[in-house]
């Protein structure tokens, strides 16, 4: 009767295990709290990712791309193992939701992703993190003609507003309104718990790996810093935006917070 009684005991202890949410992050998975976009541009054949964060280093974390094949971004917790699957299923001809529902199917944690992946085609995909903690908001997103841009732990919604109208009516080339959407975020707000992070990635087509691969790993105020040294490179990715005199694109902004 006791044993009986210990075994039931078990069972009731284990029902709220069998039926908990498996969106709790594992403690090896960091947040990457952010904003990003991806995009294409079909004409030149370019594809690439901009994004920005209070995350170090976030460039090389978040955005991927791939020539030829299309750009993709992992954010909310690190989840950039997915990268090269999520570029080889747009390369092995999957659309784009169908390649989200590829790596979404076996995650244990869907809740807590926030993907966005486009194809040459700009075809896109996006998902959110729908069981995000309450400092993660605001979150959301928006797509686009060739683009998709997408962030959490934001001011606001209009940060992500800013992002598609710059890219959407930047004059120039792919890379010159990457970076245009990636001021624009940073200059409605961007991520309410400062600025960390920055990183802009394009491929061309028929090239090997990526192009354009600059990034601002460390710093008070990551995205004009790496707008500054666009401006300052002699990259050929730059347009004729990208080859204007530098200028602080928003100098009254509130003053961002100081690494830690």
């Amino acid at each position: 009767m006791k044993r009986s009684l210990v075994l039931a005991s078990i069972a009731l202890l284990c029902v709220p295990l069998l039926f908990a949410s498996t969106d709790p992050m594992p403690p090896t998975q960091k947040i990457i709290a952010t904003f990003s976009i991806a995009a294409v541009d079909p004409d030149s054949g370019q594809c690439g990712a901009a994004v920005a964060s209070r995350f170090p280093a976030v460039g090389k974390v978040v955005a991927h791309a791939r020539p030829g094949v299309g750009a993709y971004c992992t954010q909310h917790y690190d989840l950039r193992a997915t990268a090269a699957k999520a570029l080889d299923l747009l390369a092995d001809k999957k659309t784009p939701e169908e390649a989200l529902a590829d790596i979404l199917k076996s995650n244990a944690s869907p809740g807590q992703r926030q993907l966005a992946i486009i194809d040459m085609k700009g075809q896109s995909a996006q998902h959110h993190p729908t069981a995000a903690p309450k400092s993660s908001n605001y979150w959301g997103g928006m797509s686009g003609k060739f683009y998709v841009c997408q962030g959490n732990t934001l001011t606001g919604r209009e940060v992500i507003v800013a992002m598609g109208k710059a890219y959407e009516e930047t004059k120039g080339s792919l890379a010159d309104r990457l970076m245009a959407a990636l001021i624009a975020g940073d200059c409605a707000g961007g991520d309410h718990r400062g600025r960390l992070a920055a990183g802009i990635r394009v491929c061309k087509k028929d090239g090997d790996g990526y192009w354009l691969d600059m990034h601002v790993d460390k710093s008070a105020d990551a995205v004009v810093e790496l707008h500054k040294k666009y401006i300052e490179s002699d990259h050929e990715a730059r347009g004729d935006w990208g080859k204007k005199p530098y200028a602080h694109p928003c100098p009254n902004r509130p003053m961002p917070k100081a690494p830690q």
